[in-house]
């Protein structure tokens, strides 16, 4: 009777101890599972890419920087895309491309090398593709579409261009077609190489969001978009100049990024200046990226920081982060 007993409470033991056991794990796994949810959570629903302008004055002014090692810097500072300036790559005068095929075949190793993915080119001083002139127009279009060759080779998916028009800006229903036939002729050329050509709000009538809007829908083709830019909505200057002085007109920049949104293909995160929080001082990220999402983007969102306060490097890493904290407050 004792050994039976025993044996009785050996097996009771064994059963309550698989028990616990069995508790135990399912208790760890729903802990598991609860961390892995929040980390969904708060994971970004965009992917990160760095501006080569945020680096302007150490690889232009300073020559801190070689434009050639701009992916090993962007991967050192934690970044998955890059995005290009091609103003930062001064081109051999009448052998452009023949300079520009080289350039290319160096820009292409090195972001391999480094592991880093090539997003797109902005394509500054290649002429006006809003302009009246139409042979201005055509020469524009053709320095443009150098540049759309470039993206196609590098693997990128788009350039980003800017419509200005100088005197056609005092008539917009001018600016407006002239933008319609230069854009949507290059948009045209760059389907032909799988690349999208997307228009900044970058001063002027183009930081008018809705009249950029018109432009959009006007060209109506797939591969021609927008890129709004947080801080870049500045259509009248005290100086009459697009750039310098003081802004005397200003479009709203939560309005006009939500107007442009529809048609985006990137996202251009700029910034100035922060407070003690590691806020923009100017610019409410959670709104803005609560736009952003709403619109259902997951493209790359680009840093773009243009202040004077925090060294570039610095100002980078804090838009950065203001990027990722703001995303952990979206609904």
């Amino acid at each position: 009777m004792k050994s039976y007993a025993f044996k009785s409470t050996k097996i009771l033991f064994l059963i309550l101890s698989i028990s616990t056991l069995l508790i135990t794990c399912k208790e760890v796994q729903k802990s598991e599972e609860k961390m892995t949810a929040a980390a969904e959570t708060t994971k970004p629903f965009f992917k990160l890419s760095l501006a080569q302008w945020s680096f302007h004055k150490a690889i232009r002014d300073d020559k801190t920087l070689s434009n050639l090692d701009f992916a090993k810097k962007a991967k050192e500072l934690g970044f998955e895309g890059i995005e290009y300036v091609s103003q930062l790559y001064p081109l051999e005068e009448g052998k452009e491309q023949e300079s520009l095929d080289s350039l290319v075949n160096e820009l292409k190793k090195r972001s391999e090398e480094h592991d880093i993915q090539n997003v797109l080119i902005m394509i500054d001083h290649e002429g006006d593709l809003s302009v009246s002139d139409k042979a201005e127009r055509d020469e524009a279009i053709r320095r443009h579409s150098m540049w759309v060759d470039a993206a196609a080779e590098l693997g990128c998916s788009s350039v980003r261009v800017n419509l200005f028009g100088g005197d056609a800006e005092k008539d917009p229903q001018v600016w407006h077609d002239n933008s319609v036939d230069g854009m949507g002729r290059l948009a045209q050329y760059a389907a032909t190489k799988n690349i999208n050509v997307i228009v900044e709000n970058h001063g002027g009538l183009s930081s008018d969001a809705a009249k950029v809007v018109e432009v959009m829908k006007a060209i109506n083709l797939p591969n021609c978009g927008t890129l709004p830019d947080f801080g870049n909505f500045c259509v009248k200057r005290d100086s009459g100049e697009r750039w310098g002085g003081n802004c005397i007109e200003q479009y709203d920049i939560y309005k006009g990024t939500e107007e442009l949104m529809p048609f985006a293909k990137g996202v251009s995160a700029k910034s100035h200046d922060f407070d003690a929080n590691g806020n923009e001082t100017a610019i409410d990220y959670v709104k803005m990226l609560q736009i952003v999402k709403d619109a259902g983007f997951t493209g790359f969102i680009g840093v773009e920081y243009e202040g004077d306060v925090l060294g570039e490097k610095e100002g980078i890493l804090a838009t950065k982060k203001l990027l990722l904290s703001a995303t952990e407050k979206l609904k």
